[in-house]
C-alpha cells in the first residue's frame, strides 16, 4: 500500500558534487497519479511539498520542482527534479493557446459589463415602474437565482461535452437573454425584464463555470491559480465597462421625477418607453459582443487543452463525491464562505447609487459616478491584492480585509454624509481580494472532487439572489443607511471563515482514496 512508503533518500547533484538530503516522506506513487499528479517542490531539507496543498510557499524556500509522470499504459512513474528557475517551470500562457485565452479573457470582461450593469437597473426600474425598494431587487433575485439554478448543469455539460461546448452554450444563452430586451422594452412589462435578465444569467452561469477551470486547462497545473487570477482580473474591466454605460447612456436620460410629477398618462407612458428603450441599448451591444465571441470560438482553429473525456450518466460522481466534499470542512465553509462574500459584494454595489441619492442626495447622475470609483478601485485593488498575496497568507490578507469591510460598512451606517458615502465606495477595495481567494482556500487539495466543487461553489452566488432582498427591506424599514448592516454582518462571515483557515490543519487525502492509488 502506498501509505506504507513512508521515506526515501533524496540525491541531488550540485556543482560541487552531491549530498545526502534527510528522510522525507515520498513523493505519490505510481496508480495514485490518476487523481492526484501534479507538481512538488523541495524545501531547503530536501522533503518534497505538495504546491497544491501549500497554503503559502513563501513560507519556505523552494530548491527544487519535482514534475510528476504518469504512463497508464506501462504502468510506470517517476519525480523528475528540476530546477525552479529553469525553463521547464513554463510560460503561464504558452504561445500556442495566447488566442484562446484571450478569447476567454473577452469572456471574463463580457460578463464582468453585464453583471454591473444589472446593479444600475435596480434604481432605475424603481423610478421608472414606480416600486419599492424590496420589488426592484427582484433584478438581483432573478439574476443571481439563474446563477444557482444553472451551476450544476453547467458541470454535467462540461463532464459529458468538454469545456468548449460549455462556453458556447453559455455564449449562446446570455447572448439570447440580451436580445430578449427587445420584445421586453416593447411590452412594458417588468416581468418580462426579469425573464430576459434570468436568461442572460443563465448562460452568464454556464459560461463562467466552464471558462474557470477551462482557463485553469490551459497550461501547467502549477501556474494554473496564476492564470485564473490573471483572466479574472479582467473581470472588474468589464465591470468598469458595465457601470459606465449605465452613468452615461442611461442615468443621465432617464426622465426625472420632478418633471414626471407635471405630466398627463399619456405623456408618463411616453416617457417610460423612452426610459426602457435607454435600458435596451446597452444590453443589445453587449448580445453582439457575445455573438462576436461566440463566432471567434467555433470557428477559430487552434489547439485546445485536453477535453473532459465524454461520459456517461454513470459516470457522473455519485454520492460518494457529495459526502467527501461535504466532510471537508475547509471546503463545506468555503461554500458558505463564497455566499456572504457575494451577497456582500451585490448589496454594496446594488445600493451604492441608493445610498447616494437617498443619504447624501446626490443627483442620479452623479450617483452613477460614485458606482463608477467603486468598481475603479476594486480593479486597481485586485491587482495589489495580487501582489500582496506573495507576500502575505492567503487567509491572514482575507481575515484583514474582510475586517476593513466591516469598518467601512459601519461607516457608512453612523456617518450619513459625504464620508458615509466614501466608505460604501472604499469597501470594494476589500471585495476585490475576496472571491478568487476563497476560491482557492476552498478546493485546495481536493483533487479529482474539485470538478464538482467548483460547482458549488458558482451555486453560492444564490447569495446575491437572497441578502439583497433583505437589505432593501431594512432600508424599507429603518433607512437606507441602516440597511448596510447586513453586508456587514456578511463580511464578518467571510473573516470568520479567513479566521479559521488559519487556525485549523487542511485533512489528509482520505484512506479510501488514497487505496485507489494503493501500491502492493
Amino acid at each position: 500500500m502506498i501509505k506504507k512508503i513512508l521515506t526515501h533518500q533524496v540525491k541531488k547533484s550540485t556543482s560541487g558534487g552531491s549530498s545526502r538530503m534527510p528522510l522525507c516522506r515520498a513523493p505519490p506513487q505510481a496508480g495514485l497519479f490518476d487523481r492526484y499528479a501534479g507538481h512538488y517542490a523541495t524545501d531547503t531539507s530536501g522533503c518534497p511539498v505538495s504546491l497544491e496543498s501549500s497554503t503559502n510557499l513563501g513560507e519556505r524556500p523552494l530548491i527544487g520542482v519535482y514534475t510528476l509522470i504518469h504512463d497508464k499504459t506501462k504502468g510506470a512513474s517517476m519525480a523528475t527534479v528540476a530546477d525552479k528557475n529553469s525553463s521547464s517551470s513554463g510560460r503561464v500562457v504558452s504561445k500556442e493557446l495566447l488566442i484562446p485565452f484571450i478569447l476567454l479573457v473577452l469572456c471574463f470582461t463580457a460578463w464582468g459589463a453585464a453583471a454591473n450593469l444589472t446593479d444600475i437597473l435596480v434604481g432605475v426600474f424603481r423610478g421608472i415602474f414606480d416600486m419599492s425598494n424590496f420589488q426592484s431587487s427582484l433584478v438581483q433575485f432573478a439574476y443571481y437565482g439563474a446563477y444557482f439554478l444553472l451551476a450544476l448543469p453547467a458541470g454535467f455539460i462540461n463532464k459529458r461535452y468538454g469545456y468548449k461546448t460549455g462556453v458556447l452554450v453559455g455564449l449562446g444563452l446570455a447572448a439570447a437573454g440580451g436580445l430578449m430586451f427587445l420584445p421586453a422594452s416593447q411590452l412594458l412589462v417588468y416581468e418580462m425584464f426579469l425573464l430576459a435578465l434570468f436568461a442572460l444569467a443563465a448562460g452568464l452561469s454556464i459560461l463562467e463555470t466552464s471558462a474557470n477551470p477551462y482557463v485553469i486547462a490551459m497550461g501547467k497545473e502549477s501556474t494554473g491559480t496564476q492564470r485564473l487570477n490573471l483572466a479574472q482580473s479582467f473581470n472588474p474591466i468589464g465591470a468598469n465597462i458595465g457601470v459606465l454605460m449605465g452613468a452615461v447612456f442611461i442615468l443621465p436620460a432617464l426622465t426625472p421625477e420632478a418633471s414626471k410629477a407635471i405630466m398627463t398618462d399619456a405623456q408618463l407612458l411616453a416617457s417610460q418607453e423612452a426610459d426602457l428603450a435607454l435600458v435596451l441599448k446597452p444590453y443589445l451591444g453587449i448580445a453582439f459582443v457575445l455573438v462576436v465571441i461566440w463566432l471567434l470560438i467555433f470557428f477559430r482553429k487552434f489547439e485546445l487543452p485536453k477535453q473532459p473525456a465524454a461520459t456517461t450518466g454513470d459516470d457522473i460522481p455519485s454520492g460518494n463525491t457529495a459526502a467527501r466534499l461535504w466532510k471537508n470542512r475547509h471546503y463545506r465553509y468555503g461554500v458558505m464562505a463564497q455566499f456572504f462574500n457575494v451577497a456582500a459584494q451585490t448589496c454594496i454595489w446594488t445600493f451604492t447609487i441608493l445610498y447616494a441619492q437617498d443619504v447624501v442626495g446626490v443627483s442620479p447622475e452623479a450617483a452613477g459616478w460614485w458606482l463608477q470609483a467603486s468598481i475603479i478601485i476594486f480593479l486597481l485593488s485586485r491587482f495589489l491584492m495580487t501582489y500582496l498575496l506573495g507576500i502575505i497568507r492567503p487567509a491572514l490578507l482575507l481575515l484583514i480585509m474582510a475586517t476593513f469591510g466591516v469598518l467601512c460598512c459601519v461607516t457608512a451606517m453612523f456617518s450619513l454624509n459625504t464620508l458615509g458615502l466614501i466608505a460604501v465606495v472604499s469597501a470594494s477595495a476589500s471585495l476585490s481580494l475576496m472571491f478568487p481567494t476563497i476560491y482557492g482556500l476552498a478546493l485546495q487539495g481536493l483533487g479529482e472532487d474539485a470538478k464538482f466543487g467548483s460547482a458549488g461553489l458558482v451555486m453560492a452566488i444564490l447569495g446575491g439572489a437572497i441578502l439583497p432582498m433583505v437589505h432593501a427591506a431594512v432600508m424599507d424599514e429603518v433607512g437606507p443607511a441602516m440597511g448596510y448592516v447586513v453586508p456587514a454582518v456578511c463580511l464578518a462571515l467571510v473573516g470568520a471563515y479567513a479566521l479559521f483557515d488559519l487556525r485549523n490543519t487542511r485533512p489528509a487525502i482520505p484512506d479510501e482514496v488514497l487505496a485507489e492509488g494503493a501500491v502492493s
